[in-house]
């Protein structure tokens, strides 16, 4: 059976990559009706401070319900040794041929010091937008209809970094669901015992900090790779309200 169309799917590396790169985004279009899945390539293990993967993925349950996520889907790509692949770019490509979302968010950015599975997994999903939409190669998707992915964009984990995060990057308000993005983070116990409590509040510093600069009590930057345009200025700055 066709599974139910997603408006959009939001791709990380591991559980509570979403959350903490674009949480926020998430949750706020949850909350405007629209259906919002996870892929998560890996289910994040081994990992420190973990007693393994059913606590893993029962903390990205009740992050997803936190934020009103329809769907998360976890893939059965290795942890720690995430490449951007042939078989890792079908898997994901799969996924937004079944669930037919019209925008793609993923991460975009290195993390220096970080994961370098997050890298991998921008260069997987941006591969896997476009796998989506090719014809003639029916044997590597399992009969699954071809897709059209309208919209891409990124969104980041760069919080080690004194540079813009991105280059014509458009702030997402998240003060409406900024304690939502937070909630989602902290159901990830195994991750931000109360000991890393103080990780949380980076993480709300952040937000506000973005949406200030675009006069928001609290936001998140996402960007697209590839130019945008407007047939509807005044609609775009003002929304339908003018």
């Amino acid at each position: 059976m066709e599974e139910p169309a997603l408006d959009v799917i939001a791709v990380g590396a591991h559980p509570d990559d979403v959350e903490i790169a674009c949480g926020g985004t998430v949750a706020r279009l949850a909350e405007q009706g629209y259906r919002v899945g996870i892929v998560d390539l890996t289910d994040g293990e081994p990992t420190p401070g973990s007693p393994g993967p059913e606590v893993r993925l029962d903390e990205a349950r009740r992050a997803a319900e936190v934020l009103g996520v329809s769907t998360r889907i976890t893939l059965d790509l290795p942890n720690r040794r995430l490449f951007d692949s042939l078989e890792a770019r079908v898997a994901l490509a799969k996924q937004f041929r079944k669930y037919r979302p019209r925008l793609v968010l993923g991460l975009g950015g290195h993390t220096p010091m970080a994961s370098p599975d997050h890298y991998q997994a921008s260069l997987i999903t941006e591969a896997a937008v476009f796998y989506s939409r090719l014809s003639k190669w029916d044997e590597k998707f399992d009969g699954l209809p071809v897709h059209v992915v309208s919209r891409y964009l990124q969104c980041f984990l760069a919080f080690r970094t004194l540079a813009p995060v991105a280059a014509g990057g458009l702030v997402v308000d998240i003060g409406s669901t900024l304690e939502k993005k937070l909630a989602a983070i902290a159901a990830y116990q195994s991750q931000f015992p109360p000991e890393r409590a103080g990780v949380l509040d980076r993480f709300r510093v952040f937000a506000r900090q973005q949406g200030m600069a675009a006069g928001f009590a609290a936001g998140e930057v996402v960007a697209s790779p590839t130019a945008l345009g407007t047939q509807d200025l005044m609609g775009m700055l003002f929304g339908p309200d003018l």
